[in-house]
């Protein structure tokens, strides 16, 4: 296989130089990039391009579809398919030679578990942070959200799905137990916790109970090559995700958090083990508070040592940090339009984040190119930038346009991890144990009920007798009532220590 993939070329009919091609290095593919441009410029089937040559080389590719375009790349490209009539002359014109067509090894995806297989991650494994960003709680909302898996963390209580999390946050709500945690992990106020439910609720009716839950994805199945040494490339459907942003990057912050978490360090592999394309990047930064925005940053940067690359695909440039911008060596620039001070300024912007080309003007050609044409500048192998050049994109081998559902359901049926998630397991967790601690202590609560009733039915009975009884019988009747007494208070003694144990805050 080849050391490095093919991304395009200058006009062989104009410049009369048709080896003028611009490719990517395998080796420094893990040091990031972005695919910007206006909409309607090509990003999507540059994107397409790359994960199918990234499939090609060997390595697995991660890719968010917000449209529903990026499924074709599953089925051969074809002449007799419109989208494809204009390919075989852009083949030749950046001196490609004749155009192959074929698809990639492709396993489709769905947080909803409509359209693909379904992606779940457990409550745990989300952490507070980014479910507080998830819910948009406030700080204070946030520091109750982190007591409550703190205190889950301590009385062993598995946080797998929603309605363990809601079981919680109700049983924090005993006043009995909110002021013992408060003393013990600080102010829990009735309100916060309140607050947080109605923020679960949205979360639950927008449709996130889906996600969350087991058997939780198995990162290792995102990065499978087939018998014949290509990567998978994993197609997100995000359609019906991307109606939901704060879900949709949230999800994906998630997934590459546990890339870094879990991936060992291999440092600067010859080949990336995975790359994970980010489309609709700019909602990934789109009021991130500044714990998260330091999260992010923390993960792009010592990612790439894990052998992830990460490929933003954005509109514009400047919808990432400068902190971002800086780590993204890999930078392909469809055009972008300058009408008004705003758009003309991101034009200078994307320009200067370019090695200048003494052949053209960057800022110049930024505005001017067509459809399928790009600013290219890639990391040589020693690490430094390439000079920007104008290229012509290279057209797909794998189909234009989305597969339809027939196809999709045929990829399906020979998907290497056929069966693995489609069912879910509900295993006992923090719902189910607070819920058997709660009827064993109402139980015990209706037996004590009973045992006063008892008391209070005998005392009636002796009191409308209005017998005159004996200083003997006195003597009976006060030791009676001090037995009755004290087996009243063992078993108050009793419920409250059982209640005690429901909560975790029984002293061992």
């Amino acid at each position: 296989m080849s050391d490095t993939i093919f991304l395009g070329g200058a006009d062989a009919n104009a410049t009369g130089h048709p080896d003028a091609a611009q490719s990517l290095i395998l080796k420094v593919a893990n040091r990031h990039g972005i695919v910007a441009g206006a909409t309607g410029t090509g990003k999507t089937v540059t994107l397409q391009i790359m994960a199918q040559a990234f499939s090609d080389a060997g390595v697995a590719v991660f890719a968010a579809d917000v449209k529903g375009d990026l499924s074709g790349i599953c089925m051969p490209g074809s002449e007799t398919h419109k989208a494809h009539a204009n390919l075989t002359a852009r083949a030749k014109q950046i001196g490609m030679g004749e155009l192959t067509y074929k698809g990639a090894p492709t396993v489709f995806w769905d947080v909803f578990g409509e359209t693909g297989h379904p992606i779940r991650a457990t409550i745990s494994e989300m952490g507070p942070l980014l479910l507080s960003r998830l819910m948009g709680l406030t700080d204070v909302q946030e520091g109750v959200l982190n007591i409550a898996f703190q205190y889950a963390d301590d009385n062993g209580l598995l946080l797998l799905d929603l309605k363990d999390l809601r079981k919680l946050l109700l049983s924090l709500g005993d006043d009995t137990l909110r002021a013992e945690i408060s003393r013990k992990y600080g102010n829990v106020a009735q309100a916060s916790l309140s607050a947080v439910q109605r923020e679960l609720l949205v979360l639950e009716r927008g449709g996130a109970e889906r996600f969350f839950g087991e058997p939780a994805l198995e990162l290792a199945d995102l990065m499978r090559t087939t018998s014949d040494g290509r990567g998978y490339v994993n197609i997100l459907d995000a359609r019906k995700l991307i109606n939901s942003p704060k879900l949709y990057s949230t999800f994906l912050l998630w997934l590459l958090s546990e890339l870094f978490e879990e991936l060992p360090e291999i440092g600067d592999p010859d080949k990336p083990r995975l790359v994970f394309f980010f489309d609709e990047a700019h909602l990934l930064f789109a009021d991130a508070p500044p714990a998260l925005l330091q999260k992010i940053e923390q993960v792009v940067r010592l990612i790439r040592s894990k052998g992830v690359g990460i490929y933003f695909v954005t509109q514009n440039p400047r919808d990432l940090p400068e902190s971002v911008i800086a780590q993204l060596g890999n930078r392909l620039q469809h055009a972008l339009r300058a009408y008004t001070p705003t758009e003309q300024k991101a034009v200078k912007s994307a320009a200067s984040s370019f090695r200048p080309n003494p052949a053209f003007k960057t800022e110049a050609a930024i505005t001017e190119m067509g459809v399928g044409e790009a600013l290219v500048s890639t990391l040589e192998a020693r690490g430094a930038p390439t000079m920007v050049q104008k290229t012509l994109i290279r057209p797909p081998s794998s189909r234009l346009g989305p597969a339809t559902e027939p196809e999709r359901a045929e990829v399906q049926k020979v998907s290497p991890v056929s069966g693995k998630y489609d069912k879910t397991i509900d295993r006992e967790s923090a719902y189910e144990i607070l819920s058997k601690r709660e009827e064993i202590a109402a139980k015990e609560a209706e037996k004590l009920a009973k045992l006063e009733a008892r008391e209070k039915e005998a005392a009636a009975k002796a009191k409308a007798k209005g017998k005159t009884t004996t200083t003997r019988s006195r003597r009976m009747t006060t030791t009676e009532r001090a037995a009755s007494n004290a087996a009243s208070t063992a078993s108050r003694e009793i419920t409250r220590y059982i209640l005690r144990g429901i909560f975790g805050t029984r002293k061992r």
